[in-house]
């Protein structure tokens, strides 16, 4: 018997008897077995967990293999399926290797047939884990570095959005890593091997936008001397990340909105409606809710998008991931560029760092470490080497600072209750949100706490 505990197998048919067959050869060889009486169990498992592969049975009452091998494909599923029947022909098993089917197996299937099959679907399926391996090793997808107690819990809601289909909505200043997080959210989904497609809607022109998301057809408009494919039929598949979403026209707002509501576009100049299997993420540096007020976003689009929100926060409320961003830069650059080989941050350098506020967020702390690395002569990087060669105010200067917060308000109250806004929010992020040692170390009851929480509208980020 093998040693394949980590292997887990999913076995649907609607006969308990065929079931418990797999389940016990499977299990004698060391495999993990899940059951499912039908397809729609399958699928409520698969929403639930990953499987090494899948038996399926063609012939089901509700909805037969054929059916939920379909629906497998349109979820973006990937898993090695296996199709089970009890009367086998050619044009069946024709049938589900058009559908994707890894193979095909007539019941009761032949137990040295079946164990190789089941084997060489693990193979498969460890060869594509092994190649996303590789792509991410060559720099595909860049890491999110920082261990911050926000960056912590955006690591962990990507590991639990990520396999679903649901869409994602990621908001944070320019240069925080939006981009990064979507990236992350599709090379863990089960559409990774799918393409990833970036629209940045606050890049290209508001007449032009639509002919770039949806295509267009010869003829529709000065200059379509030919038919264009748009980002959703490019994304098909796989993932769409509208970036700058917050910029996009009211008349592309309307037509995003229909393609999600109905999964079909119509190219610009055209009257077909084209099916669509696409998933969305999008990204803002606007407060939507507000361009919602002001009647520049659309409210319903805004709930379609927003079903899991990620705020990525600006550097300056993760100082402490600066050091850790700082090394990672540095070490990637060396790597490919002979000038920063040997090179690094003393530690007076990398608190020097942590000073600045940088107002362009990691995008900006990039360029400077970029900067400094190819300039410096020394191998060590001093805190003077930095101040010559950076020319950003540090943070550390509390009268600057305090002075800049006063000049916005010209009334006492809304001066008074946005100080204890900010108060209040600086120390339940110090205290990680914990209710009690907060009120305490605030020197207030913790239910005057909670009716400061409620009146400031304060949220946990996630």
């Amino acid at each position: 018997m093998q040693n394949s505990a980590k292997h887990h197998i999913l076995v649907t048919d609607d006969e308990s008897s065929i079931r418990s067959a797999l389940r016990e050869i499977l299990e004698f060889e060391g495999y993990v077995v899940d059951e499912a009486e039908s397809g729609k169990k399958a699928l409520s498992l698969l929403e639930k967990k990953s499987y090494g592969a899948i038996f399926l049975d063609i012939k089901m009452q509700g909805m037969d293999g054929f059916e939920v091998i379909e629906a497998i494909n349109e979820k973006g599923y990937t898993t090695p399926v296996i199709m089970l029947t009890g009367h086998g022909n050619i044009e069946t098993a024709i049938q589900a290797t058009k559908l994707g089917a890894f193979d095909f197996l007539q019941k009761p299937p032949d137990l040295n047939r079946l164990l190789i099959t089941v084997r060489n679907a693990l193979n498969q399926g460890k060869l594509r884990e092994q190649n996303k391996g590789l792509r991410r090793s060559l720099g595909k997808v860049s890491d999110i570095v920082g261990e911050s107690d926000s960056i912590r819990r955006i690591k962990e809601t990507i590991r639990k959005v990520a396999p679903t289909e649901a869409r994602v909505l990621i908001t944070g200043e320019n240069g925080t890593g939006k981009e990064l997080v979507a990236r992350w959210l599709h090379e863990f989904s089960k559409r990774s091997e799918g393409p990833f497609i970036e629209v940045n809607c606050a890049a290209i022109p508001g007449d032009l936008l639509e002919s770039e998301l949806f295509g267009h057809e010869e003829g529709s408009f000065t200059g379509a001397t030919k038919r264009r494919i748009g980002k959703f039929e490019q994304a098909n598949n796989g993932t769409l990340f509208l970036d700058e979403i917050g910029d996009m026209s009211a008349s592309a707002q309307a037509k995003v909105l229909r393609a999600l509501q109905e999964n079909k576009i119509t190219r610009v100049g055209g009257t077909e409606s084209i099916q669509i299997n696409v998933r969305i993420l999008s990204a803002t540096n606007k407060d939507l809710p507000l361009e919602i007020k002001e009647n520049r976003f659309r409210e319903d689009l805004y709930h379609r998008l927003n079903v899991i929100p990620i705020h990525v926060p600006p550097l300056r409320e993760r100082r402490k991931d600066i050091p850790l961003l700082v090394d990672y830069f540095i070490n990637r650059m060396a790597g490919s560029d002979i000038h920063f080989d040997g090179k690094y941050f003393s530690n007076e350098a990398l608190a020097l760092l942590e000073s600045f506020d940088w107002s362009g967020n990691i995008r900006e702390l990039h360029n400077v470490v970029e900067r400094i690395g190819i300039l410096a002569s020394e191998p060590e990087i001093d805190a003077n080497t930095v101040k010559m060669f950076v020319n950003i105010p540090a943070s550390n200067s509390a009268e600057d600072s305090l002075m800049s917060f006063i000049t916005q308000f010209d009334n006492f109250q809304l001066f008074k209750e946005a100080a204890e806004d900010r108060f209040i929010r600086y120390h339940l992020d110090k205290n990680e949100w914990n209710i009690s040692q907060t009120a305490d170390q605030i020197g207030i009851q913790r239910s005057h706490l909670y009716n400061k929480i409620k009146k400031y509208d304060i949220k946990r980020s996630l």
